[in-house]
């Protein structure tokens, strides 16, 4: 027993060296740089009010109005028990988490964001409750034509295409979009980018659409903004093209960086994404709107979270309602531009990757939540998923090695196909294909599809490994035991199965660890603050900075649950190749065994 004193001594010295570097961050002194203290996702009041940008691209339109009704009827006549909604009372709503002040998570672990704030008001004044689930704005808009949601709020453009797949409501914000390119740079406008620029995106975006169908150039797609914003900082992008509301609030002083033009969005409006087959909805959260204008939240919550001047022509809701009563933003702006103009020396490369991804005072907050939230709900999902896939990929393993075709065949087909499409693809093919017809049973809460997506995307290859196991046992065995009047089955489940197990526990091992990362895939499918994973939760704290130093974080606590797994692994692969080590014979065992002989 040698060896297992050496591996335990390891793995417990990885811990604690790993746990000595959490302390250290935790308990180290916290960061001057403004980036730790300031919360991208708090309003920020009438002190950050802006004026419409002056330098705005002159060939972009922002077209005609085509969709704003003419009225709403009146709140009071809204039937709620007629709004198709998938419970009763209960407005579903999917959002996201990475793109204040518009849609955020904040500090307590609540979606909030003058998007989402809104439409709180809205919910309130049609005696609604409100259920916010995280998600990806690359499936937002199909989950909600499949009645996942019922709405999405994520500062969504109305475009004719987007159109084709779900219905709007009227618009409560503007789409400025700007371009954000290094000041040392020769980018000063649309009309600088060209084929050999490397023009960042989020992808599925309508800045993604604008710089596809209006540029006709290529962009490099990112799935979220601190993302794309971090590699034109790194230098590996020349431009960002994003929403004006989240590149202002990204752009920090010593970044280098600044936005050098400013545009419409395509359709000028921004709203909430409902069925198209929901049009009852649709008329009540557009009363609504109205009514939240009429009464002033609407110039409340918007002074509080995006204060910038409306564009001419263009207002909130439809074309009967009133126009918010705002404070004067650009005079506002101009008053506080002097203060705003002073000169910051640009950050060194070093400086930029210290700031970005070793803020030690984001990882002293990043860990309560990663390991109150994140860590149960990834263990949760790892072990469900792990078990599961455990005993179906061992019946994919007898199957697959069964004397039957017709236990064998499907058996192999279900193996390609689970290892050949990627784990998103499958993870959503589960959660949105199977969700609507057990809803009644998950309550439309997709976490435990989560898990059962996990199980069988791990079966197909934990079956493998099974498989392999089982065949590399020597014919003899199966032999030998149907010698000794073992019938076939007997034979399989008492002596092979066994022996093939034992062999590739290590690799089975491995298979746990992979799932413990592809835990983090689950967030596609739309869930609750509480449900949040670890790698979902340092993208929420990484959206609240503009800091990358969450997901290290988030990285890290990966780190403490795999190294001690590998450690294991490590153990059990030698220990099934060296066997147990000889241990000496006792001396009174020893009398005792010869005892009695002559």
């Amino acid at each position: 027993m040698a060896g297992l004193p050496a591996v335990r001594s390891r793995a417990l010295i990885a811990v604690i060296l790993l746990a000595v570097g959490l302390a250290a961050t935790a308990c180290g002194s916290g960061s001057d740089d403004a980036s730790s203290e300031r919360n991208l996702c708090s309003p920020p009041g009438v002190s950050a009010a802006s004026a419409a940008p002056t330098n705005l691209a002159s060939a972009q339109s922002a077209g005609t109005d085509k969709y704003t009704t003419a009225s709403t009827a009146p709140v009071s006549s809204i039937d709620t028990s007629k709004l198709g909604l998938i419970t009763p009372g209960k407005l579903s709503v999917g959002t996201l988490s990475d793109a204040p002040p518009s849609i955020c998570v904040n500090g307590a672990g609540s979606f909030t964001g003058f998007d989402n704030e809104l439409l709180k008001a809205i919910a309130t004044k049609l005696g609604l409750q409100v259920e916010f689930s995280g998600t990806e704005f690359a499936g937002l808009l199909a989950q909600v034509a499949g009645n996942r949601f019922d709405v999405g709020s994520s500062s969504i453009t109305t475009t004719d295409a987007r159109r084709q797949l779900v219905g709007f409501t009227n618009g409560y914000d503007f789409g400025y979009f700007s371009l954000v390119a290094p000041n040392s740079g020769g980018i000063k406008g649309f009309s600088d980018l060209n084929k050999g620029t490397r023009i960042a995106v989020v992808q599925g975006t309508v800045q993604d659409e604008y710089v596809v169908n209006t540029l006709h150039l290529d962009p490099v797609k990112f799935p979220d903004y601190n993302t794309a914003y971090a590699n034109l900082k790194s230098g590996q992008v020349d431009a960002w093209v994003a929403p004006s509301a989240q590149a202002e609030g990204a752009i920090k002083p010593g970044d280098g960086t600044a936005v050098v033009q400013n545009t419409f969005s395509l359709d000028n409006f921004v709203g909430w994404a409902v069925s198209k087959n929901n049009q009852p909805l649709t008329e009540a959260l557009n009363s609504g709107l109205d009514a939240v204008i009429a009464d002033g939240t609407y110039a409340k919550l918007y002074s509080d979270w995006v204060p910038r001047q409306l564009p001419p022509g263009w207002k909130p809701g439809s074309k009967a309602a009133p126009l918010p009563e705002l404070p004067d933003f650009a005079a506002l702006a101009a008053e506080r531009k002097p203060a705003d103009t002073a000169a910051v020396a640009p950050k060194s490369t070093l400086q930029q990757l210290k700031d970005t991804f070793f803020d030690w005072s984001l990882y002293r907050k990043a860990f309560p939540d990663l390991f109150k939230t994140g860590l149960p709900n990834t263990l949760i999902l790892a072990v469900v998923s792990g078990v599961l896939g455990t005993v179906l990929g061992m019946l994919l393993a007898v199957a697959g090695i069964a004397r039957t075709r017709w236990l064998r065949w499907p058996a192999r087909v279900y193996t390609d196909i689970f290892r050949g499409l990627p784990a998103v693809v499958i993870i959503l093919l589960i959660g949105l294909g199977i969700g609507p017809v057990v809803r009644n049973v998950t309550g439309s809460n997709p976490y435990w599809l989560g898990a059962v997506a996990l199980a069988l995307l791990a079966s197909a290859y934990i079956g493998e490994i099974f498989r392999s196991g089982i065949q590399s046992v020597e014919a003899g065995q199966l032999e030998a035991a149907r010698a000794i009047g073992f019938g076939y089955r007997q034979a399989m489940t008492l002596v092979v199965i066994p022996q093939g197990v034992r062999r590739v526990l290590p690799a089975l091992m491995n298979q746990f660890i992979a799932l413990i990362k592809d835990s983090s895939l689950i967030y596609f499918l739309g869930l609750l603050a509480t449900q949040r994973e670890l790698f979902a939760v340092g993208r929420d704290l990484n959206a609240q900075t503009g800091n990358l130093s969450p997901l290290v974080a988030a990285g890290l606590v990966y780190l403490l649950l795999t190294i001690p797994l590998t450690h294991l692994v490590n153990y059990i692969d030698r220990r099934m190749r060296t066997g147990r080590p000889d241990r000496p014979i006792d001396p009174v065992e020893a009398a005792t065994i010869t005892e009695g002989r002559g």
